[in-house]
């Protein structure tokens, strides 16, 4: 369907492509991959035809159309509904049902045969083209990629960057081209457009190329992979986890390879320097000149599995309680987004807060950090630091600023040998420091401002979105940035690879209220397809209890036994809350007690103190230790 042959592209003198060949056949599902610079997004747009090759040649079938979805349709305005918009798929149809209403208007007046014939034509040919379902086609996919069909008549000019980005994806979808290719579409949908996106995909009748960051998303997609290296596009048949284990029996084959070549190398040069001045060797010297001048040398490879070691440091570790919501509410006018909800952070969680784009996430986000308006009250707890990380701190940035110097304004009084190792662990090395910051792309200006803010000894961290624009080895460091981090944060994604590797905790809103899954994403998801399976039918009811009444030898009704299990259990879980409590008290009563000059100042009345101090805090260790088993095996009888 489409072939590139020979292709070669130059940046200046920089190499981007050198005799690469790809070949596009109908309905593969590809996946394009590389480091950040190798040239993928360039590659897109030689094949759409916007950039002219330095050499080789790009063919293609002259029935094969091509749709691009990139970042440049950010910017795209219009006054026309979304509707409308997304319609605009549809020109030949539309432009029929221009023609169509013009004759009807005209037939008010002259009911002649021929305008009868004309519109009877007319109404063929656009009934040909699905003309009287296209409208329905179009709000189906505008409402698959999110919107709500309250918004389907509303202006495009009304939308955010990422909203308008949904609606040109949906213009696309519904344009059905021979080959659609997209560039990150991820960072502009939500958790369940983008599962509705990676459904509509695995369906899709053409071909599909996807530049992507989300390891899932490309594993649930793709069948393909072309991965963008040493100026090559190199093809590996299957999804993206079937490419990092092929890929890695290919890099040792290379890197063995590189290293026999290396040796073999080293050895002829020393001989040509060792007799290249005797004139009995000069016949076999000039052969192994030769033989290195008509040598394939074998590259070396560049890693992309960067392993970082971050060493965090708090001033001060944050007390128990980190952050406590209690019947926090928010409403915009008569839209209510949050309904009283009460709930608690802990020093240690990692909380992964997801769901569908507009119900509340980022203002949910914003009211922990105390900087929305709001109903009820949140509390802070003791030596809570805070960072947060926004698309706003990448528009903060200095753009006249060196890296180096933007991230010494960061405050930590760090020396520049371990800034540069910190800009090393998020790949800036050597010579890179001291690039400003206004020539840099945007997934590297995300790097500058995550390291920016993990480098802010805060113990409490709040990131929205921090994976858009980073490739996946940006995306990996970033995740080993977290797992290393031994403070609280929450944060909000729609990645589920990098949910997955860094919460142990997920929040969702439901009926706009908060709630909790006290879990990993992955054991959340198998919890959540459970909750949703539809119910089972009378007659599968009858058999489950037929078959469990032969299975059961205890008479005593199963189900009343677990829901006394449970109550007895959740007692002893007040009571042991409310221990926790008075405990909580008395260490605080103990530690003002300590702190008072009487104590202080009279050693023997110290100690004692202090050990009184330690014995509560030790029992406090176990009455949490208590509260969790038993926290969890309520959770897991209901």
């Amino acid at each position: 369907m489409l072939s590139i042959s020979n292709l070669n592209y130059f940046i200046g003198e920089r190499i981007l492509f050198e005799n690469a060949q790809l070949h596009i056949k109908p309905k593969e599902k590809i996946g394009l991959v590389g480091l950040n610079g190798t040239g993928k997004t360039t590659l897109l747009r030689i094949i759409n035809g916007e950039i002219t090759p330095d050499g080789g040649e790009v063919s293609k079938r002259n029935d094969c159309s091509i749709g691009y979805l990139n970042q440049d349709l950010l910017s795209f305005q219009s006054q026309e509904s979304i509707v409308a918009v997304a319609m605009d798929a549809f020109k030949e149809a539309v432009e029929y049902e221009i023609k169509i209403e013009h004759i009807i208007k005209q037939l008010e007046t002259d009911y002649s045969d021929k305008l009868v014939n004309t519109l009877a034509n007319l109404q063929e040919k656009y009934e040909a083209l699905g003309g009287y379902t296209l409208q329905s086609q179009a709000e189906e996919i505008l409402e698959g990629v999110g919107f709500k069909t309250t918004d389907l008549h509303r202006p495009l000019a009304e939308f955010s960057g990422g909203w308008r980005m949904r609606v040109m994806l949906a213009k696309l979808l519904l344009e059905k081209p021979s080959i659609l290719m997209l560039d990150e579409p991820t960072n502009h949908l939500d958790l369940p457009s983008i599962q509705w996106v990676e459904n509509y995909l695995k369906n899709y009748d053409g071909a599909v190329i996807i530049v992507s960051h989300d390891k899932i998303f490309l594993d649930n997609t793709v069948s393909k992979i072309i991965e963008v290296s040493n100026f090559k596009l190199n093809s590996f048949s299957g999804n993206y986890s079937f490419f990092v284990e092929e890929k890695t029996l290919r890099d040792e084959i290379q890197k063995n390879s590189y290293l026999n070549q290396q040796q073999k190398i080293k050895q002829t040069e020393q001989f040509i320097n060792r007799f290249r001045a005797k004139s009995t060797k000069a016949r076999q010297v000039q052969s192994r000149v030769k033989s290195l001048e008509r040598m394939d040398v074998i590259e070396d490879l560049q890693s992309e599995s960067a392993a970082v070691s971050f060493n965090f440091k708090f001033s001060q570790q944050s007390g128990r309680h980190v952050k406590i919501l209690e019947n926090v509410s928010k409403s915009y006018g008569n839209l209510e987004v949050l309904k009283p909800s009460t709930i608690g952070i802990e020093r240690g969680d990692k909380i992964a807060l997801i769901g569908a784009n507009g119900i509340g996430k980022s203002t949910l986000l914003r009211i922990i950090t105390n900087t929305e308006k709001h109903g009820g009250k949140v509390e802070t707890g003791h030596n809570v630091i805070p960072a947060f990380y926004a698309q706003h701190q990448i528009e903060a940035l200095t753009i006249e600023n060196e890296i180096l110097d933007e991230l010494k304004q960061a405050g930590t009084g760090k020396l520049e040998q371990e800034l540069r190792m910190i800009l090393g662990c998020f790949l800036f090395s050597g010579e890179d420091v001291f690039k400003k910051i206004k020539v840099l792309s945007g997934g590297e200006k995300s790097r500058v401002a995550l390291a920016k803010t993990l480098i802010s000894e805060a113990n409490f961290l709040l990131l929205d979105e921090p994976t858009n624009h980073l490739d996946i080895i940006s995306v990996n460091i970033l995740i080993q940035a977290l797992q290393q981090y031994k403070g609280t944060f929450v944060l909000i994604s729609h990645d589920r690879h990098f949910i997955t590797e860094v919460a142990n905790k997920i929040w969702y809103i439901e009926d706009q209220t908060i709630k909790q899954y006290p879990g990993t994403y992955a054991e959340y998801d198998i919890w959540r397809k459970k909750a949703l399976t539809k119910p089972l039918t009378v007659n599968q009811v009858k058999k489950v209890e037929s078959t469990t009444k032969k299975k059961k030898k205890n008479p005593i009704n199963p189900d009343i036994a677990t829901i006394n299990q449970i109550a007895n259990l959740k007692k002893k879980l007040v009571q042991l809350e409310s221990d926790i409590e008075t405990l909580e008290k008395d260490i605080k009563a103990t530690e003002q007690k300590m702190s008072s000059p009487d104590i202080y100042s009279n050693l023997e009345k110290l100690e004692k103190v202090n050990v009184e101090y330690e014995n509560l805090k030790n029992i406090l260790k176990e009455k949490n230790k208590e509260w969790e088993v038993l926290a969890l095996e309520i959770e897991e009888l209901e």
